[in-house]
Parts: C-alpha cells; sequence; structure tokens
C-alpha cells in the first residue's frame, strides 16, 4: 500500500517540509497541531478555543484518511502553562467521546509563540 500525505494548508508544512497527517497501511500519524485557524492566520483567544480548533484540523485531516476521532489510539499534548492543562483536558476529554485514547500531557515552551496548545495524535482504522 502506497504512504498517503495529507497537508492542511498551515503555513509550517511548507516551511518545515512536513505534512499534517501521514497514512501507512491503517495507521494515521498526526503532526503536532496547534490551534490556529490556517485559512486565516488568526489563532483564537485562549487554550480552549485554540484546542477546539486544534481538533478541528486534526478531525478534518483524520477524515481525509478515511478515519475518525474514534479510531485516535494516541494523543501527546504540548501545553505552555500548566494553568491550562485542566481547560485543554476537558476539551479533549468532550471531543474524544467515549473514545479513550492513551494520553501524554507535557508542559513546555512551543515554536509558535501564539500558541496556547498543540497536539499530535496517532489513529489507526477499524476494518
Amino acid at each position: 500500500m502506497e504512504r498517503q500525505f495529507i497537508q492542511s494548508g498551515s503555513r509550517w508544512e511548507d516551511i518545515a517540509g512536513y505534512s499534517r497527517a501521514v497514512v501507512d497501511g491503517d495507521w494515521i500519524f498526526v503532526s503536532g497541531t496547534v490551534g490556529q485557524d490556517f485559512a486565516t492566520g488568526s489563532f483564537p483567544p485562549g487554550a480552549g478555543p485554540q484546542c477546539e480548533q486544534a481538533i478541528d484540523t486534526i478531525e478534518a485531516a483524520l477524515a481525509q484518511a478515511g478515519a475518525s476521532l474514534a479510531d485516535v489510539v494516541r494523543v501527546c499534548v504540548y501545553v505552555p502553562d500548566r494553568q491550562d492543562v485542566m481547560t485543554v483536558s476537558e476539551v479533549l476529554r468532550r471531543r474524544m467521546g467515549d473514545n479513550r485514547p492513551c494520553n501524554t500531557t507535557l508542559c513546555c515552551p512551543l515554536a509558535v509563540e501564539e500558541a496556547k496548545v498543540e497536539l499530535e495524535m496517532t489513529a489507526r482504522r477499524r476494518g
């Protein structure tokens, strides 16, 4: 099976030469995704709205790969401000629904100054 590369229109994909997601067989690997609206270049105010935007971007990439948030098996969360962890966690819990993927959350600086959260996900399509 040929590898599929999915783009989201982010300028970061062009700058750093990567794909939003890579499909390899039944596996979908989604790159770190910040909560930026790539169409306008703007960031919503706050970690919660940025987390929503990041999940929207990831959900669109998963859909292009023939998958959904229900297929996610692993989430890595990067949050610069420890005080935003609960807000981001609540958004993730609500958006993931009954799916309970593995999760690692790290508090660390992000490459994009305006970003309050970055999410990375791995999914596996189910036959």
